[in-house]
């Protein structure tokens, strides 16, 4: 049976902080538990879970596939949300990506391919 998709799992350190900052990214959160969130916007799901240890999520993130990527880009732009070294460019692995930080530290890439 083929796979069909991946909902990545990353640490939050704050979480009245993180609900908000996904809110402001459009993602809807079932925030019912103190220790595990479950966001979701259109068919992407991204999964946290309470730590207290900083340097966890400044290690970890993930790749969110995308369509309209230019759209996306000046959606997030205008929130300020944008990583400094993480700008609209094509990459060499044919994709064309930007990338963010959440609240916590986890890094957010966004990528389209470019074939």
């Amino acid at each position: 049976m083929p796979l069909l998709t991946a909902t990545p799992i990353l640490a939050f350190l704050d979480l009245k902080e993180t609900v908000s900052f996904y809110k402001k990214l459009g993602f809807e959160c079932n925030d019912n538990w103190e220790e595990y969130l479950m966001c979701h916007r259109d068919s992407i799901s991204i999964h946290l879970w309470k730590c207290n240890d900083e340097n966890i999520p400044k290690n970890t993130g993930c790749y969110v596939y995308v369509n309209e990527i230019e759209s996306l880009y000046k959606e997030f732009s205008a929130i300020d949300v944008i990583h400094p070294n993480g700008k609209l460019e094509d990459k060499p692995w044919d994709m064309r990506q930007f990338s963010i930080l959440d609240n916590s530290g986890n890094i957010i890439h966004f990528g389209q391919s470019l074939v």
